[in-house]
């Protein structure tokens, strides 16, 4: 099975698996062994599912601040969480294609293997939402018209793109392409660089 088919079928195996409960606070149960690209993939697919439904909730316009503040915090948490999991599958890769010499015209492609899966994983959650709102029997036939096509547009979308990673991976596997992995340079967590929070020490 290719790696883009493999990730499509565990990301909506764990999107299936958050909506038997649909509630962000059920705790993940990840069926794959810990040190397996499949694990991570289900790791980073139930941290998006969970991501998507906190980002409904917050947008909530009765929401009551604290709790908006609450949901904002984690939702910060958890784009900590996707980052770190992005890494550690550009990481799988890295230890995967560590035998393989690069051709002397080898090119470098715009995003990592794993950003691209990110991307997938994120496109598996509008599918799935979609196709919620396409079997809705209140939309006028005007709406339903519109959800169809956009329904559409991307199984298109995820058929390209499942392509794409596909083809980079191979070409990576030639030696056509290489990969490198630039570690997030994300600021806002951290103490000492984030202005808000290290002036509020002083």
């Amino acid at each position: 099975m290719k790696i883009a088919d493999k990730a499509n079928r565990i990301f909506r195996e764990s999107i299936e698996k958050y909506h038997e409960t649909d509630s962000v606070y059920q705790p993940i149960d990840n069926p794959y062994p810990a040190d397996t690209l499949e694990h991570l993939l289900y790791l980073k697919n139930w941290i998006d599912t969970v991501q998507w439904h906190l980002e409904d909730i917050i947008r909530d316009p009765d929401i009551d601040p604290e709790e908006a503040l609450k949901i904002k915090r984690w939702i910060d948490r958890s784009n900590q969480e996707r980052t770190d999991t992005v890494e550690y599958i550009d990481s799988w890769f890295l230890q995967h294609f560590k035998d393989v010499e690069p051709l002397p015209d080898a090119r470098i492609n715009t995003e990592s293997p794993a950003w691209a899966l990110d991307r997938l994983s994120i496109l598996a959650l509008k599918i799935y939402h979609m196709d919620q709102e396409r079997r809705r029997n209140d939309l006028s036939p005007e709406k339903k018209a519109e959800v169809e096509e956009k329904y559409r547009i991307l199984l298109e979308q995820q058929k390209d793109l499942s392509t794409a990673i596909d083809e980079l991976l191979e070409e990576i596997a030639q030696g056509k392409k290489y990969m490198k992995v630039y570690r997030q340079m994300k600021m806002y967590n951290d103490p000492e660089l984030n202005p808000v929070l290290y002036k509020n020490k002083k």
